[in-house]
C-alpha cells in the first residue's frame, strides 16, 4: 500500500460499519421486537441507543427535507409495489445498503469499484421497485377471473355490491385481498365505489378491472342482473389471460436471449474489474478508454432497448 492508500482503507471500512449497523436497527432490529418496552417492562424508563436517535433524527430529516418533491421511492411507487414503509425509511433503507455495498467494493478491489457499487445502487433499487410492482400487477390480473366468480356468487347470495367486495377483500389473497381492503375503506370515508375502483385500475394498470368498474357504472345506469354481467366479464378475463399466456410462452425464448445478451457484457465487465482489475484499469486511465467505455454503454442502451420492443407483444 502506498501512503493514502491506508486512510482510504480506515475511512472506507468505517463507512462501511456505520452502514451495516443502521440497515441492521432499519430492518432487522426494529422488526425483532414488535412489542414496546412500555408493555413488556412496565416503569422501566425508556432510553433509546444512540443508533435509535440518529436514525431517528435521519429519517426526520428526510421527512422534513428529501422527501417532500423527491420522486425516488415516492408513496405512489410503494404503494404499487406492495411496500408498507414511507418514503423516508425506504430512502434511508437504500443509502445504507449503498454505503455498505460501496465500502464492500472498496475493500474487495479498491477505489473504483466502491464508487460503482455507491453508484449502481439507487439504479438497482429503482429495479427493484418495478419488479416488485410489475409482479403484484400481473398477479392481481391472474386473481380477477376468480375474483369476478366471488363478487357474482356474493351477489346471487343476496348480498349487497359493497358486501361482495368486502367478502372478496377478506377471503381473496393478496394483493386482490389488499386493494378490495382499501376500496372498502374508501367507500366507508363517503369516496363513491366506483371512482375507488377506477383509480385503483389505473394504480394497477388493469385495463380488464376498468372494464369492471365501467360494466359496474353502467349497471348502475341502466339497471339489470349485475351476476350476469359480472360472469360474462369474468368469461372475457379469463379467455385473455389464456391468451396472453400463450403469447408470453411463445416468447420467452426471446426475452431470456435478450437477458442473456444484455447480462453478459454488464457480468464480463464487473468480473475483469475484481479478477484482473490492472487488465480493465487501461479503460479509464485514457480518455481512448473513456471514449470506448461511453460508446459501449451507448451501444448497450441501444440494443437493450431494442430488443425489448421486440418481445414486447401487445394485443
Amino acid at each position: 500500500m502506498t501512503g493514502a492508500e491506508p486512510a482510504f482503507f480506515a475511512i472506507g471500512l468505517g463507512f462501511w460499519l456505520v452502514a451495516l449497523a443502521t440497515l441492521y436497527f432499519t430492518t432487522i432490529g426494529s422488526a425483532r421486537n414488535q412489542i414496546s418496552l412500555a408493555r413488556r417492562r412496565p416503569g422501566a424508563p425508556q432510553q433509546p441507543s444512540l443508533l435509535a436517535r440518529a436514525s431517528g433524527r435521519a429519517t426526520t430529516f428526510l421527512d422534513h427535507n428529501v422527501s417532500r418533491n423527491a420522486k425516488f421511492g415516492n408513496r405512489d411507487s410503494l404503494e404499487q409495489a406492495g411496500l408498507k414503509m414511507r418514503q423516508s425509511d425506504f430512502i434511508l433503507l437504500v443509502a445504507c445498503t449503498a454505503v455498505t455495498v460501496g465500502g464492500v467494493g472498496f475493500v474487495l478491489s479498491g477505489l473504483f469499484l466502491g464508487i460503482l457499487g455507491l453508484l449502481i445502487t439507487p439504479f438497482l433499487a429503482v429495479l427493484f421497485l418495478k419488479f416488485k410492482t410489475s409482479r403484484r400487477r400481473r398477479k392481481f390480473e391472474e386473481q380477477l377471473g376468480d375474483t369476478l366468480l366471488m363478487l357474482s356468487g356474493g351477489l346471487r347470495a343476496g348480498h349487497s355490491l359493497l358486501r361482495a367486495v368486502d367478502a372478496v377483500a377478506k377471503e381473496a389473497e393478496a394483493p386482490t385481498s389488499e386493494e378490495f381492503a382499501r376500496l372498502v375503506n374508501e367507500s366507508a370515508l363517503g369516496r363513491d365505489l366506483k371512482d375507488s375502483m377506477l383509480d385503483a385500475a389505473r394504480r394497477l394498470r388493469s385495463e380488464d378491472f376498468d372494464w369492471t368498474a365501467q360494466a359496474i357504472e353502467i349497471h348502475r345506469e341502466v339497471g339489470g342482473d349485475l351476476a350476469e354481467v359480472l360472469d360474462h366479464v369474468g368469461e372475457t378475463v379469463r379467455e385473455r389471460a389464456q391468451i396472453k399466456g400463450q403469447v408470453q410462452s411463445l416468447s420467452a425464448e426471446g426475452k431470456l436471449s435478450a437477458y442473456i445478451l444484455v447480462a453478459l457484457p454488464i457480468g464480463m465487465f464487473l468480473y475483469l474489474t475484481v479478477a484482473s482489475p490492472n487488465y480493465v484499469g487501461t479503460l479509464y486511465t485514457s480518455p481512448l478508454g473513456w471514449l470506448m467505455v461511453v460508446a459501449g454503454v451507448v451501444l448497450l442502451v441501444a440494443g437493450s432497448f431494442w430488443l425489448s420492443r421486440v418481445v414486447k407483444i401487445k394485443f
